[in-house]
């Protein structure tokens, strides 16, 4: 038996935004129409330690099914030594033998389909007219928000805010996350950080955020009144009503109720519900990371690999 191994500069040149923007349109809608199973993950979290291990498992059955598995160790304290903080690897398994097939590079997997998810989002919930972009982060997932951004709209500016005060090449360095958002359209939060960074009082109406650096009940980047007055759209419920500390930090203040979540964003894909309904309406999207958008990344990439022969294939 052999395995393909694939390294970080093989999947980012396997994987386009532009493509996987379309295999994450497809296998959201796939997930709403359970074609797929996506259980949560399993995440490890040592007491005391910032770090955290997920185990992240997905099926998709069929003649050509396929087990994948994302082993992820996430280091919030990376982005100081100048590393991407999502370390570790996506494996592909046979849906027939269970032999493995392939095990890549977890974190251009993460960057690029993180993104992609953000660019469907924003295609289907952002007014077309939208031309104003902000960015609060200007790490790995900001730069690949940037560029999942300008593949699903046209933005006349892009202006970027960071603690850390480093810039983001193609935006606007401002100095404080209100000037970043004030005149937005659209907004990405891909920040580390545990308390809020985005206000209600900053935005405007009818604008779109993507809130997508806090995947844990513990820490959150909206504040509860920006929660409260979305139309609150999400990859997952099941994930969300679990794992996200964006809407269980307002429900738990009673800013929100179990019913705030308007629909996953493969509902509105397949027409099952609605999306935006007014051009004031403000939406939020709730992104959290399925394995089901990995297994369909990681798909992906290797038939690319196989048909270029490209990565190493060794005895396993």
């Amino acid at each position: 038996m052999t395995i393909r191994v694939l390294d970080e500069a093989d999947v980012q040149r396997l994987l386009p935004m532009g493509e996987c923007i379309e295999l994450m349109a497809d296998v959201l809608a796939g997930l709403a129409r359970d074609e797929l199973y996506n259980p949560l993950r399993f995440v490890i979290r040592p007491p005391g330690e910032p770090s955290l291990l997920g185990l992240m498992p997905a099926y998709r059955s069929g003649p050509n099914g396929v087990y994948a598995l994302k082993t992820i160790a996430i280091f919030p304290g990376n982005s100081a030594r100048g590393l991407d903080s999502h370390q570790g690897f996506v494996a592909l398994f046979d849906g027939e033998t269970g032999e493995p097939r392939t095990v890549m590079n977890a974190s251009a997997i993460t960057a690029i389909r993180t993104a992609a998810v953000s660019g469907v989002a924003t295609r289907v919930l952002a007014r077309e007219d939208s031309r104003t972009l902000a960015i609060l982060g200007t790490g790995t997932q900001a730069r690949s928000h940037l560029e999942a951004m300008l593949a699903v709209r046209t933005f006349d500016r892009v202006l970027a805010w960071s603690a850390s005060g480093r810039s983001l090449d193609g935006a606007e360095s401002v100095g404080s996350a209100e000037e970043a958002v004030r005149d937005a359209d659209v907004v990405c939060t891909v920040t580390s950080s545990a308390e809020p960074v985005l206000e209600r009082s900053w935005l405007k109406n009818g604008a779109h955020v993507n809130a997508v650096g806090s995947s844990i009940p513990t820490t959150r980047e909206l504040d509860s009144a920006t929660m409260a007055a979305a139309a609150l759209f999400v990859d997952r419920r099941e994930s969300t009503v679990n794992e996200a500390g964006d809407y269980l930090f307002p429900l738990g203040e009673g800013a929100i109720d179990e019913s705030h979540i308007r629909a996953e964003l493969g509902e509105v894909l397949i027409g099952a519900a609605d999306g935006r309904r007014s051009p004031d309406e403000l939406t939020v999207f709730k992104s959290l990371g399925l394995a089901v958008e990995d297994l369909a990344a990681a798909e992906h990439v290797l038939a690319r690999a196989e048909a270029e022969n490209a990565g190493s294939v060794v005895p396993f």
